[in-house]
């Protein structure tokens, strides 16, 4: 997914400095954003104060969305380096083309996983006779020094691991929980999980100590660690927890767990590029225009998104909090 604003600033973020070494509470309220030509998403992070949980960098939530008379999701092809996108869905469809040649349909509870890598271009759009529904959440995950000039990647996988408990289900995107594994790829140490509460569910779900932890609510109103979170809300939760009370306040609801160890790595990020100079963002803005390095996505019927302009202040990299 795209980062649409016309007029992007640079976001620094990374390091370990300002990270919470206990647990907290940080309701991040959701930022309303544009996307492609139909659709308004909640922008959750990077927030004002939050630029990353662990690797995570990027939350978008949407929907639920009634699009039977809408065209839904258009984003157009756009360029991508140093980080993975996860396409997550509660409602309808998601048709992902890319420069590798892939092409794929994503359906509600299946990870659609790309690796950016070095450097490379998709869209993503409702298909035709799609669901009447449109719900999920767009995420991006910092891929680590070492590792962002990889060849780009892209996986499907349909079938994810679930964990059970009285009341709740847990569907694995990535990482680990409770001695299951996901199967997408990871980079670094980093956890996501898709969980349903039933109706009056309470339980304690496990948790490593030395992450931190963002909930991102999908549905109904939860109480997450004692707070009352609301559908489209973000609560940050720092480190230092062994497990975390959750229950279903009022009816059923359902929420992304979004974990990882602190990233120590100071990064630059614009527009739909993370670096860690300015000058690394330019060259990749400059390989977009010229049409170098991204390659091409075939199929999509419109235009290729243009890059907007760089700022007029020099693009640094420092800290994750503002």
């Amino acid at each position: 997914m795209s980062n649409l604003d016309v007029r992007p600033g640079a976001v620094e973020c990374g390091g370990r400095e300002d990270v919470e070494g206990g647990p907290v509470h940080e309701l991040l309220p959701p930022r309303r954003v544009p996307l492609g030509e139909s659709t308004v998403v909640r922008r959750l992070l990077p927030s004002l104060g939050r630029r990353m949980v662990g690797a995570w960098c990027f939350v978008d939530h949407y929907g639920p969305d009634d699009i039977t008379d809408e065209p839904g999701m258009r984003v157009p092809p756009h360029p991508h380096i140093g980080l993975q996108t996860v396409s997550w869905l509660h409602g309808g469809e998601v048709l992902h083309r890319d420069s590798l040649g892939s092409l794929r349909t994503i359906r509600p509870k299946e990870l659609g996983l790309m690796t950016a890598g070095r450097a490379i271009a998709h869209s993503e759009e409702s298909p035709r006779g799609h669901s009447p529904i449109l719900h999920g959440a767009q995420l991006w995950v910092a891929l680590p020094d070492v590792h962002r000039h990889t060849e780009p990647a892209w996986e499907y996988h349909a079938d994810l691991p679930v964990v059970a408990a009285p009341g709740l289900t847990a569907t694995l995107l990535l990482g680990e929980l409770d001695g299951a594994a996901s199967p997408g790829s990871t980079f670094s140490p980093i956890m996501g999980a898709d969980i349903t509460l039933e109706d009056g569910a309470a339980a304690r779900v496990p948790v490593e100590p030395d992450f931190e932890y963002a909930a991102l609510t999908m549905s109904g109103v939860l109480e997450i660690d004692g707070e009352r979170v609301e559908p489209g809300s973000m609560l940050y939760l720092g480190c230092g927890r062994r497990e975390l009370p959750v229950r279903a306040a009022d009816g059923p609801g359902g929420f992304v767990l979004l974990g990882g160890e602190p990233f120590a790595e100071k990064l630059v990020m614009w527009w739909n590029f993370i670096a860690r100079t300015g000058e690394e963002i330019a060259q990749a803005r400059e390989d977009w225009a010229t049409g170098d390095r991204f390659g091409a996505v075939e199929g999509y019927d419109g235009a290729r998104l243009p890059a907007p302009a760089l700022p007029p202040t020099r693009l640094k990299a420092r800290g994750r909090t503002r």
